[in-house]
């Protein structure tokens, strides 16, 4: 005897088995200025050759780059929190990245620290101008 369940299949529509490709890192993302840094050869690149600088709660790791738009990295580390934490902090950087002015022709490593989840986001926006800018003489 077979047994009937009182589920229909579903009606043929869209799935996410991949139909779609998402678009490259080249793409302009939300009208940010920059593009995002791939790969872990070109962090570790960044690391390697860059030159750092703390503002507030926020790291900018600054390298030569490409010609062209800006490219640019955000960390959080696990010493930041739980998940949710980190990436909340990752989406007020990009945020904050993508209102400060930063230089064509360079690759950013952002680095979070903890002070980055409660500070207000002006906050943020002067951090990542002061870590990214120009040396002050």
């Amino acid at each position: 005897m077979a047994s009937a369940s009182g589920c229909a299949p579903a009606p043929a529509g869209p799935c996410s088995s991949g139909g779609a490709s998402r678009g490259g890192s080249a793409s302009l993302r939300r009208g940010r200025p920059y593009e995002s840094l791939t790969g872990r050869s070109e962090i570790k690149e960044v690391r390697r050759v860059g030159t750092r600088r703390r503002a507030g709660g926020v790291t900018v790791i600054t390298a030569p780059g490409r010609s062209g738009r800006p490219r640019v990295a955000v960390v959080a580390g696990r010493k930041l929190g739980s998940a949710v934490d980190r990436n909340r902090a990752k989406r007020r950087l990009r945020e904050a990245v993508a209102v400060a002015p930063i230089s064509d022709g360079y690759d950013y490593m952002v680095i979070a620290s903890r002070a980055v989840l409660k500070a207000p986001f002006g906050d943020l926006v002067m951090w990542v101008r002061r870590a990214a800018g120009p040396e002050e003489n």
